[in-house]
């Protein structure tokens, strides 16, 4: 079953439906805007790194310079992204959020939603933290809902929300900007318990591993400067001398 719905129009009306390789390289200037400001513009090296990063991407996707060049020169008439100058090299920022005609909080949701794929109002408020700081879900399920009600006349509706999966705590959300969205394929990719997608997961996980290596370093360096021993090791020992017997 597919969605029936008007494709989201830009402010000068022309049609907007982004191929899945556009909405990864918006989204992503729109991400390291945020993130590494220091860094930003991007050139196209840098954005591509970006693109292909394997955290916090939904799916994960190997694009070509040539590949992302072309995606820019798609999205530069469409206002969506600008070329700015006084560099060696040329770098590139987004316009998303006038190129569409959208609040900060709205593009940080769609942003999202293009690099991490559907994804709870919870899933979403967590994400965002270094985008944007919500003060609760429900203000993100305003704005989802905001936008899924989004008037034709302001460009049609940017986000719907998808059919519980079965099993699933919580409905997910999906972004429109690429199209019509296949209610049956979105809500069967739901997780059983409702929660983060696969690469949010990973993230987490490989985040937790190295603080958890960090707070080892830590303990051992003040058992030593201490003179005591570590935490388990006098049980080890112990049993290290049983299996010598």
């Amino acid at each position: 079953m597919t969605l029936t719905t008007t494709l989201p129009l830009l402010p000068s009306g022309t049609p907007l439906n982004l191929s899945p390789t556009e909405a990864r390289v918006l989204a992503t200037l729109m991400e390291k805007a945020r993130t590494v400001p220091d860094s930003y513009p991007l050139s196209l090296n840098t954005l591509m790194l970006g693109c292909n990063q394997k955290s916090s991407r939904e799916p994960l996707m190997n694009l070509t310079e040539a590949e992302i060049a072309t995606a820019l020169d798609t999205l530069l008439p469409m206002n969506l992204v600008r070329e700015t100058s006084g560099s060696r090299v040329a770098r590139y920022e987004h316009n998303f959020q006038r190129g569409v005609g959208v609040p900060e909080q709205s593009a940080v949701l769609l942003g999202l939603l293009m690099l991490r794929g559907p994804q709870t109002a919870g899933e979403l408020r967590l994400n965002a933290e270094r985008w944007y700081r919500f003060a609760d879900i429900s203000s993100v399920e305003g704005f989802l809902e905001e936008l899924q009600d989004r008037s034709i006349e302001k460009g049609g509706a940017l986000t719907v929300k998808l059919p519980r999966a079965h099993g699933a705590r919580e409905q997910r959300w999906a972004h429109l900007l690429c199209g019509p969205v296949d209610l049956e394929t979105a809500a069967s990719g739901s997780t059983a318990t409702g929660g983060a997608a696969p690469g949010a997961l990973a993230e987490r996980v490989s985040q937790l591993e190295s603080e958890l290596a960090a707070l080892k370093l830590t303990v051992r360096a003040l058992c030593d400067e201490l003179g005591v021993s570590q935490p388990g090791q006098n049980e080890a020992n112990d049993r290290a001398k049983k299996q010598d017997i």
